[in-house]
């Protein structure tokens, strides 16, 4: 019998390397809904420190984390830049190409 390792076991691993979890972001921003970036950047959350590391560090409650990575979240830039921070990672722009 064949052993496979779970869609999300597997992803949890990836995104603990940095490079690989700013590439998961940077695909996800490519979303126009919002929420598709908020449930990725939760899982880059979990797989980087998780929710009650990730709270901790930016002196947010864990409550007001998971609600502010729902997919009816609202963060504002404050916020996210803490997030990114305390999962090792933060905001770059680039051009669009039109």
């Amino acid at each position: 019998m064949k052993t496979c390792a779970k869609h999300d076991d597997w992803l949890m691993g990836q995104l603990a390397d940095a490079e690989f979890a700013a590439e998961y972001l940077n695909a996800a921003s490519e979303d126009d809904d919002p929420a598709s970036y908020l449930s990725a950047l939760r899982k880059v959350v979990e797989a980087r420190g998780g929710i009650a590391g990730v709270a901790e560090k930016t002196h947010l409650s864990r409550e007001t984390l998971y609600r502010t990575l729902s997919s009816r979240g609202n963060p504002t830039i404050r916020t996210l830049h803490a997030v990114l921070k305390a999962t090792g990672l933060k905001f770059g722009v680039s051009a669009n190409a039109c």
